[in-house]
């Protein structure tokens, strides 16, 4: 039986990016990104926002602690993984980690554009050495 395990989320960078490396030198580049979806009309209007830790291995990693900024819209695709833990106080949480196959940027939080290339130069940076297929840095056009 074949299984898949796709997710596509569009957000908020919540943080600038992280990047640190494995003992076997391996990157890995970590950011944050919140996903608010508004529900409901009039006075009975809400939002939610859920977080979402991205992680982006190998070249992909490398591209984005150099482009993503905190603030920025994004969108990511990749595969999701759930994760129960305690917390300080011991109080049962949840986390969700996507590890990212792929990602364009889309803007910047206010500029008005609503999608579409972004002030980064938008961009689709697929597979940079963070999914199967090859792929590296030096094929970026720029």
């Amino acid at each position: 039986m074949a299984a898949f395990n796709l997710c596509t989320i569009v957000g908020n960078v919540g943080k600038e990016p992280e990047m640190r490396y494995l003992p076997s030198g391996t990157p890995v580049c970590t950011f944050t990104v919140a996903v608010t979806r508004k529900f409901g009309t009039g006075d009975q209007r809400q939002e939610k926002t859920q977080w979402f830790r991205i992680s982006c291995w190998n070249k992909l990693g490398e591209t984005a602690n150099s482009i993503v900024h905190k603030g920025g819209q994004i969108l990511v695709s990749g595969s999701v993984e759930a994760s129960a833990y305690l917390d300080k106080s011991g109080q049962a949480q949840a986390s969700l980690e996507l590890r990212a196959d792929t990602f364009q940027l889309l803007g910047s939080r206010g500029d008005g554009q609503g999608g579409g290339q972004g002030e980064q130069g938008g961009g689709d940076y697929s597979n940079y050495g963070g999914g199967n297929s090859g792929g590296g840095i030096d094929e970026i056009p720029f």
